[in-house]
């Protein structure tokens, strides 16, 4: 985070936005309490996924299977049950309710990434890869390999950077690029609800949730999040348990007009 924080400094970015270290420190206040969360998680995750492979629970235990092979075949099964995750967390209101507090942010930059309710992250896309090894016979190496592939992917993903579009045309055929994936944040949801893959992109290809848009055209966030009251940490960690309707594209197209 620190250092795509820093080149956002220096280098031409796609958008320009005021009152940067007040977005950072909302930000970073996210990611501390989720550490501190994490601590007692990330056990729980260790723990169970030792037991399911001292079990030899998951489809790969039926086969052998050569380590660098389980591996590679490791970072694509965890990122295709992310994909499912994610994409459930934007249909059913509840999880939206927690999810939306990533997709809040009206000013993206690498921080966003931490921009993530706490309890959404441990409990469901935490779980998420304790469920991914129960399927399919994977391990904590591969597990550990995945976040190593994954981590620079977030913080790319939401740096504040100008990239070419032809980027998006050759290894946007395959991979999730920076472009591709702030049409995932752009404030319609007709876009909103697209684009969910960390790594590959491939998963939305395959399963129709792929939709593109030239990146000057983004506008990022949520309306019913737009006031700057509703930027604060405080106000978004207890965003889930308030009551707010959904702004469609319709509803979004109207006010517009």
């Amino acid at each position: 985070m620190v250092l795509f924080y820093s080149l956002e400094q220096i280098l031409s970015t796609q958008f320009k936005f005021n009152k940067r270290p007040q977005h950072l420190f909302h930000n970073i206040l996210f990611f501390v309490v989720f550490f501190l969360a994490n601590l007692l998680w990330a056990t729980v995750t260790v723990f169970s996924i030792e037991w399911l492979n001292n079990h030899q629970v998951g489809l790969l235990y039926l086969v052998t299977v050569p380590l660098w092979l389980k591996l590679i075949l490791g970072v694509i099964l965890f990122d295709f049950v992310t994909y499912w995750f994610h994409r459930t967390a934007h249909r059913v209101p509840l999880l939206w309710r927690f999810h939306r507090v990533h997709h809040s942010d009206t000013s993206m930059d690498a921080s966003t990434n931490f921009r993530a309710h706490p309890i959404e992250l441990i409990l469901w896309f935490g779980t998420s890869n304790i469920i991914a090894a129960g399927i399919f016979g994977l391990d904590l190496m591969s597990l550990g390999l995945y976040f190593l592939v994954a981590t620079p992917f977030f913080f790319l993903e939401h740096a504040n950077f100008k990239f070419p579009t032809w980027i998006d045309n050759t290894v946007g055929l395959i991979f999730t690029t920076p472009n591709i994936h702030k049409i995932h944040h752009e404030q319609d949801q007709h876009y909103t609800d697209s684009n969910y893959s960390d790594i590959f992109i491939l998963w939305d290809r395959i399963f129709g949730t792929f939709k593109y848009r030239p990146p000057e055209q983004i506008k990022f966030g949520l309306k019913e999040f737009e006031t700057e009251k509703k930027q604060t940490f405080w106000y978004l960690i207890r965003s889930p348990f308030i009551s707010m309707g959904r702004v469609s594209s319709e509803e979004l197209k109207k006010q517009q007009r």
